[in-house]
């Protein structure tokens, strides 16, 4: 009997381990005009000047400027950026169709959005 209850409460606490730890694989990279929650939501990822990431939660982690914004056919360097930085979401107002595969390709989902960084992550975790 008290074997059977040891193993009920390991089997529970990883559980609720796991849970948590599944909460927190989300990592949101937002593309932005700026470093702020307040700042634009970039038209198009690539030459984005900043990028902003957000736990799964919504709490800003970091704001990094963009090492390819000047790059020529930049959307692949991005891509593989972000997907070294952990994103599994990445926000801008908009994507051609190359770079939405190259997304996919690297388990990352490109979600479309015009307003504020802060607004765009708030749609993100509200559609999940």
């Amino acid at each position: 009997m008290r074997k059977q209850i040891c193993v009920m409460v390991v089997f529970a606490m990883l559980s609720v381990a796991v849970c948590a730890f599944a909460g927190e694989k989300t990592k949101i990279a937002v593309a932005a005009a700026g470093k702020t929650l307040t700042a634009t939501v970039s038209d198009q990822a690539a030459p984005a000047p900043y990028f902003l990431f957000f736990d799964g939660k919504g709490k800003l982690l970091e704001a990094i400027e963009n090492p390819y914004k000047n790059a020529e056919s930049a959307g692949p360097s991005v891509m593989d950026f972000l997907a070294g930085k952990g994103a599994t979401v990445v926000v801008a107002g908009g994507f051609g169709p190359k770079i939405i595969d190259v997304a996919k390709a690297k388990g990352i989902t490109a979600v479309s959005f015009k307003g504020t960084a802060q607004d765009a992550v708030k749609k993100v975790l509200q559609s999940k």
